[in-house]
């Protein structure tokens, strides 16, 4: 069997998991479909052990599509002295980009504008110049994972202005250019759990654990409920790691037994709110990246394909953790912030999506002392944003952390998962383990204009594929060659393939139109319609490839557009309540459908 075939989570894989679910024990169940939870799964995969995964929702549904889209050091943690941090993070960037995703995470460059003033520009140049040379020296350190990108540069304004038009002259007195890189999150997570399904892995969406399974002290399962069917069961699990995001309190709930004390969990999880617009390319002139200083925090200003991507907000959060809204206020505040800098400012018309997500961020309870999150209840050194904890035998919580380090999250919290298995489990192996679609992507990249040739597709075609899936684009080509009619654009998103949908549906676990639009491909941030226009096209493919009635096909886009009304309506308020209130006016299509 192929690595991809391998790899494939289709519809009859989900049954065949379903199934596993029910009458196995695994070494490890993991709860939570984001980055660190599909990680662990890998990792665990990756050491010769038996591993579930179980997704409320879907693939990446929470935090894990609703970032920056960067893979960066952090360079403002500098500024705080975190060091050992910052080292941290770029040498996980650069075993992304030159190793174990090259075709997900690419270099990107970013501008630190400089202001006008002379006096206030050179000491500005001064500081932060030595803080993204102290950046490179970091990210050379390793040798292990390589630069994998360029050496920062000092611009002058006449050079600023080149690279970026759009910046107002008398805002900019020059800008000093430095590298990070950039990411579609949401593939990422996809891709890292196909790489664990390859594995032997057993990885089901639409599955929500509704109650944990005890055997006095100790943890050994859960109870899932199906969403898709309804149905419930029971999974036995040697050991289990919660890697929920904004939801651990709610699995630490859990603990408690009927009428007994509520449990200790050892650390709390706070939401924050963060929240992003996109622009369509054309409303920017700049061929780079922009960071801005904020009077809260900092602003990017992304290059996204054809669009900017500008966020993002840091407000706390204590309303409907699904889908967390964005308000008028939240968009006026990211508008002003940018305007400030840009020679044409936005306007709300220029904005083709918004979306907004919530960070998990550890409260103090996690562990007294200077630095309170950089240890686990055993006292094992852990990142400062990250913390592992079992607060009852046989589970293990992992929270905090960032999209760049989420391989180290995940090799610490299955690492205090072996110490309970037994000496027989091997450290990680994760660093030297490319994802799907790495190998050979190098090579087809260079010779993508006689692969397009032979493939009958254009080029730009090939490279939008490349990009997406790496080696795995032969398979979606392989689709189009089946059923040359998916060979055509998406409605009402030409930048996508129609057999990208099919193969969502195919070889990445999407089992409704939102998967498809909001995840599996970006149509619903990157399109002025938020994927209305695509919904019917999208059902009618999906329903091919999943049976669907010509009722559920109707249903799913009755639900889509509900969704999307609901988004435009919460972008309308004032404030987060009257926002929460209106995002809630559309049911979830797993609650509905």
């Amino acid at each position: 069997m192929s690595r991809f075939t391998a790899a494939r989570l289709s519809p009859g894989r989900r049954e065949s998991d379903l199934a596993r679910l029910r009458s196995e024990r695994f070494d490890v169940l993991v709860i939570g479909g984001g980055v660190v939870g599909v990680g662990a799964a890998l990792d665990a995969a990756s050491r010769g052990l038996s591993v579930a995964l179980v997704e409320a929702a879907d693939l990446a549904a929470g935090t894990s599509s609703r970032s920056s889209k960067l893979v960066h050091g952090g360079l403002r943690y500098l500024e705080q002295l975190e060091f050992g941090l910052v080292h941290e993070a770029l040498r996980e960037r650069g075993l992304l980009t030159t190793r174990l995703a090259p075709h997900l995470v690419r270099p990107m460059p970013i501008l630190v504008p400089l202001p006008a003033d002379k006096l206030h520009g050179a000491a500005l140049r001064a500081y932060y110049g030595a803080g993204v040379a102290l950046y490179d020296v970091f990210a050379g350190v390793s040798r292990a994972a390589g630069r994998g990108m360029p050496l920062h540069r000092h611009l002058s304004a006449a050079e600023v202005r080149r690279i970026f038009p759009s910046l107002r002259e008398d805002a900019v007195g020059g800008a000093i250019r430095y590298y990070d890189a950039q990411v579609d999150d949401a593939r990422l997570v996809t891709t890292l759990a196909r790489t664990a399904a390859s594995l032997g892995a057993a990885v089901v969406t639409s599955a929500q654990v509704v109650r944990l399974l005890r055997d006095a002290r100790e943890v050994t399962g859960v109870r899932v409920r199906d969403r898709e069917s309804d149905v419930e069961f029971d999974v036995a699990a040697r050991t289990v790691i919660a890697a929920t995001g904004v939801w651990s309190d709610d699995l630490t709930g859990m603990l408690a037994g009927p009428g007994g004390p509520p449990v200790r969990a050892g650390l709390r999880v706070r939401a924050s709110k963060g929240v992003h617009l996109v622009v369509p390319r054309s409303a920017i002139t700049g061929e780079s990246g922009l960071i801005l200083r904020t009077p809260t925090s900092v602003l990017f200003v992304l290059p996204w394909g054809g669009h900017w991507i500008i966020g993002t907000t840091d407000t706390d959060w204590a309303l409907d953790r699904a889908h967390p809204a964005a308000n008028e206020r939240d968009i006026v505040y990211l508008l002003d912030q940018v305007n400030a800098v840009l020679d044409r400012p936005l306007t709300p018309a220029d904005i083709e999506g918004v979306y907004a997500g919530l960070r998990p961020l550890l409260a103090a309870e996690a562990r007294p002392g200077r630095r309170p999150h950089s240890r686990d209840e055993s006292s094992s050194v852990l990142s400062r944003e990250h913390a592992v904890v079992e607060p009852m035998l046989g589970l293990m919580l992992v929270a905090g952390g960032k999209l760049t380090t989420y391989r180290v999250m995940a090799a610490d919290v299955v690492d205090r998962a072996a110490r309970r298995l037994g000496n027989r489990v091997p450290p990680s192996r994760t660093e030297r383990l490319p994802l799907v679609g790495a190998d050979g992507y190098h090579r087809l990249w260079t010779n993508r204009a006689d692969v397009a040739r032979r493939h009958n597709v254009s080029a730009g075609v090939l490279e939008h594929l490349l990009e997406r899936y790496g080696s795995a684009a032969l398979e979606v080509l392989a689709l189009v060659d089946e059923r040359p009619d998916l060979g055509r654009p998406l409605a009402g998103a030409p930048e996508y393939l129609a057999a990208e949908i099919a193969y969502a549906a195919r070889a990445e676990a999407a089992l409704h139109v939102e998967d498809a639009l909001t995840r599996r491909t970006r149509v619903s941030v990157e399109t002025t319609h938020r994927g209305a226009d695509s919904a019917l096209d999208v059902a009618a493919i999906l329903g091919d490839e999943l049976g669907w009635s010509a009722g559920r096909r109707t249903a799913e886009v009755d639900n889509y557009l509900a969704r999307v009304a609901a988004e435009r309506e919460s972008q309308r308020m004032l404030d987060d309540l009257t926002a929460d209130a209106a995002r809630l006016g559309a049911p979830d299509v797993r609650a509905k459908i």
